[in-house]
């Protein structure tokens, strides 16, 4: 690695942390966008104070209900831990909204005008860690893994007001995400499938990078942040994910062994 790559590491920080990396359970838990920091060097990304802890920044109370599914389904659990405005871990390099000038009603003006060099930089110290890293804590697990990516979202979105509170989200593999959704009328949550994004928006790049070429069952959760205010809020979240995802596992035949 170049002295200039070195450094630029030093800046950035790192990518991503794993949490409970040997855990025996079913799930592997994903987590892109659990925070909001932004390296320092990059001065804020230009963001007003509004901006820099909006749901544009990181997807709020994420990673709280991240790591407690993880601690319940005894899953390891990957999370990135800087902000989807220095670079969304869930696009592809080549997307245009993996390093956003704008974020809904968000200026993004540290993201203006970039250079290829400059985009080449997120992409080697954000992206590929994060991703190199999923893909090494799947490949070490000697069974059949499922890949569950954690997510919320804002209640209003470009003015517009956003009813469904659960959204589960698939590809072409919908096993998981409908075996989910038979279920969760236990949660209380109005639940829908692709809502409120489906793969029409380039949002599943996660799972199809690493559920879908493997065939690993796999769903994307997206809980709407005002259900997720305070610690009792998260605890019930907590304990309403994996009881429908344990009991649709279970529908679906794979293996509680691992769990009990």
């Amino acid at each position: 690695m170049s002295d200039a790559n070195v450094k630029s590491l030093a800046e950035f920080g790192p990518a991503v942390e794993v949490t409970n990396q040997h855990g025996g359970g079913r799930v592997v838990l994903a987590c892109e966008h659990a925070s909001a920091f932004v390296p320092p060097f990059l001065n804020g990304l230009g963001l007003d104070k509004e901006a820099a802890v909006s749901h544009a920044a990181w997807d709020i109370g994420a990673l709280d209900v991240a790591k407690g599914l993880a601690e319940r389904l005894d899953a390891p659990l990957v999370a990135g831990r800087l902000s989807r405005l220095v670079y969304d871990c869930n696009r592809p390099p080549d997307a245009p909204d993996a390093i956003p000038a704008r974020s809904e009603i968000f200026e993004v003006p540290g993201n203006r005008d970039l250079s290829d060099a400059d985009r080449l930089l997120r992409v080697t110290h954000v992206y590929r860690p994060f991703h190199e890293t999923l893909a090494a804590v799947i490949a070490e697990r000697p069974k059949p893994t499922v890949l569950v990516t954690m997510h919320s979202f804002t209640p209003v979105y470009n003015g517009k007001s956003r009813e469904v509170e659960l959204g589960l989200l698939h590809g072409k593999d919908d096993r998981l995400a409908r075996s989910m959704l038979v279920h969760t009328g236990q949660t209380g949550w109005l639940s829908a499938l692709n809502q409120p994004y489906g793969p029409k928006d380039g949002v599943l790049h996660t799972l199809d990078r690493h559920a879908e070429p493997a065939g690993l069952l796999n769903v994307m959760i997206e809980l709407r942040n005002d259900l997720l205010l305070t610690p009792e809020d998260i605890q019930g979240a907590i304990e309403r994910i994996s009881a429908v995802l344990n009991v649709a596992l279970d529908d679906i035949g794979m293996s509680q062994e691992a769990d009990a």
